[in-house]
């Protein structure tokens, strides 16, 4: 067996994604992901084609992990209870998952690639954007009967932006969120959902 099989692709993913968290995507050189590894460069290029590709697997796994559990609370049996409960999970995964939650808030997508996204990995976050957007549209159907333009906008605004606001910064300077975050975003959730009712 040669030497690049040793070293499997998870183990090079999760030391880019320790190094992107650390020090930004541009510490992610493949030297860089070699020596943390301790492998040689050989062997991530035998796993990865480019660093492009390695990297977007980077943004895609933290991306796909987060999404699918936000996902599934938001498609709770009640909605209310539901939509509060995906919007209280941003703070609770920040605290649970530090570095995911420095790849995912601090850094854009965008970062993560020099040359522009390959076209299979492309398709993949592409699919992650559909289905964000029909499971926030699923949601305020459930919530409010609608799924108009300017409903959609407030209930995104209250399960991903307020909640996503409220714990930026602490995570830029790496802390995890105090518990009074939750209460900003629980009281931002509720007001939201109001307007949403007297729409």
């Amino acid at each position: 067996m040669s030497r690049a099989a040793e070293y499997d692709a998870d183990q090079i993913v999760i030391a880019a994604g320790h190094l992107i968290a650390t020090s930004g995507p541009g510490a992610a050189t493949i030297n860089a992901i070699a020596r943390a590894v301790g492998a040689p460069t050989g062997s991530i290029y035998h796993r990865f084609r480019s660093r492009d590709v390695l990297l977007a697997q980077v943004w895609l796994r933290a991306a796909t992990a987060f999404q699918t559990e936000f996902v599934r609370r938001l498609a709770g049996s009640e909605p209310r209870r539901a939509g509060l409960a995906a919007a209280l999970y941003m703070a609770q995964r920040v605290r649970e998952k530090p570095r995911e939650a420095r790849l995912l808030l601090v850094h854009r997508r965008e970062d993560f690639i020099d040359r522009g996204w390959p076209a299979g990995l492309s398709r993949q976050s592409q699919a992650l954007s559909r289905q964000i957007d029909d499971a926030l549209r699923d949601f305020s159907r459930r919530l409010t009967g609608r799924a108009d333009v300017q409903t959609v906008r407030i209930v995104t605004f209250a399960v991903v932006e307020a909640p996503f606001a409220a714990v930026r910064r602490h995570v830029v300077a790496n802390e995890a969120p105090p518990p009074a975050v939750e209460d900003l975003i629980r009281v931002t959730y509720d007001a939201a959902v109001t307007l949403l009712e007297s729409r």
